[in-house]
């Protein structure tokens, strides 16, 4: 099994190409189900989720097509075979569960398994089921199998989401856009995820208003068509990146960053002391001070702070001038990074959802276990703050998010390198 050494204390200076959104892709991607016609992704992340997408998208007989090195999937469903999305193709990753609305409303029928993804804490489907059911869907649950049916059809209806779910949103938004009349979603996500599937899912000849804010109205329509679209930046990734001049020093250039996507982010890292501006290519970010300084986060919906940059910012107040207090409201089970950091030094004490850290001088390295996609890059964005070197296993976690992590962050300056045992 692969690990990634990481020996710190080399400051980064240089430029990273951010990617296209894993979150947003795996979203676009079976909104294919929604037509006969071509979809065309540019600007697609190379990931192993991609890849378990592709797989459960081919098993219902989906065609996908990757072309430039993968950054580009055609996909077509005009000859699909089945509605049933399997339980081994469906347990790898979570966002296979958004197959269900779309094969819901062209199909009037889907089988899909319970959802599997990384361990931390329940995602809950009975708010997508609840949604569905609004629009006429009639769903049971057999044997790990949601068993879904839309006799004659979804319907549009007023959708109220208990709470603003992406997923949940995500599935009503695709299901709707063929349904018989008005679907209102109520209480909806806000992500920028949803606002580029809104886009595309407009550009194939979907009716829909509202995207952004708490309210969408969708008006079916009898068909969708072909559309080719670009996939918005990755959020989560360029945050990421953001972050390792922070640990390490330095100054580098996110190219194709945009402040719109990590408002509440750069916030918390202008009050700990990180410079953020714009270029022409993207965002530029660097250290005001030699060292970083306490700040409080409290993970929210968008546009609040997101909870898949909670444990990269843990990381980085590890080492920061003060006292940070880290409260996690979306999932519980995420602070599961906070013992390996301890294994390098850090001082975190963590209580139920809140997570205090005392910061000290300097990390140390270690051998480390990421626990998941996002603890396993802040345990290397850690390592390149650490005295000596840190090799982080189970890295499996790591490329379902991030495509060449080690690539981009050697080129500009990391001392990193991936080793097979």
């Amino acid at each position: 099994m692969d690990s990634i050494v990481v020996t710190g204390g080399t400051p980064l200076n240089g430029k990273i190409a951010i990617a296209g959104a894993k979150n947003a892709a795996l979203t676009l991607m079976p909104a294919t189900l929604l037509s006969e016609e071509p979809l065309t992704l540019t600007n697609a992340p190379r990931l192993s989720d991609i890849a378990t997408m592709t797989a459960l998208l081919r098993s219902l007989g989906v065609e996908v097509t990757s072309m430039q090195d993968g950054k580009v999937q055609v996909l077509s469903s005009h000859a699909m075979t089945s509605t049933t999305a399997d339980y081994e193709i469906v347990r790898k990753m979570r966002a296979s569960n958004l197959v269900l609305g779309p094969l819901l409303a062209r199909h009037h029928q889907a089988i899909v398994s319970l959802p599997g993804g990384c361990a931390i804490g329940a995602r809950p489907m009975d708010i997508h089921v609840t949604a569905l059911e609004a629009m006429g869907a009639e769903i049971e649950l057999k044997d790990g199998y949601l068993h879904a049916k839309a006799p004659g059809g979804l319907k549009g209806a007023r959708v109220p989401l208990r709470f603003a779910s992406v997923g949940a949103t995500e599935n009503v938004l695709m299901a709707a856009t063929l349904a018989k009349g008005t679907t209102v979603i109520e209480n909806a996500a806000r992500e920028p995820e949803i606002v580029d599937l809104a886009k595309c899912l407009r550009s194939m000849g979907a009716h829909i208003e509202g995207e952004g804010t708490s309210t969408i109205t969708i008006e079916g329509v009898d068909r969708l068509g072909a559309a080719t679209h670009p996939v918005v930046t990755d959020r989560i990734e360029l945050g990421t990146y953001m972050l390792a001049p922070v640990f390490a020093g330095g100054e580098v250039e996110c190219l194709g960053g945009r402040l719109d996507l990590v408002g509440s982010f750069v916030e918390k890292l202008d009050a700990a002391g990180v410079d953020v501006s714009e270029t022409d290519h993207g965002l530029k970010v660097k250290r005001r001070t030699d060292r970083a300084q306490a700040v409080d986060v409290t993970t929210e919906v968008f546009p609040g702070f997101p909870t898949d940059l909670q444990a990269q910012m843990m990381a980085m107040l590890c080492t920061a001038d003060g006292t940070s207090v880290l409260e996690e409201k979306i999932f519980e089970n995420r602070f599961m990074h906070a013992p390996e950091l301890i294994r390098m030094g850090a001082n975190i004490e963590v209580h139920g959802g809140v997570a205090t850290v005392r910061g000290v001088d300097r990390l140390k390295g270690a051998p480390v276990m990421a626990t998941d996609l996002r603890a396993s890059v802040s345990l290397i964005l850690a390592g390149l703050a650490a005295e000596g070197e840190t090799t982080v296993s189970r890295i499996y976690h790591l490329d379902r998010g991030y495509e060449h992590i080690e690539e981009k962050l050697r080129g500009v300056g990391a001392r990193i390198e991936r080793v097979s045992a």
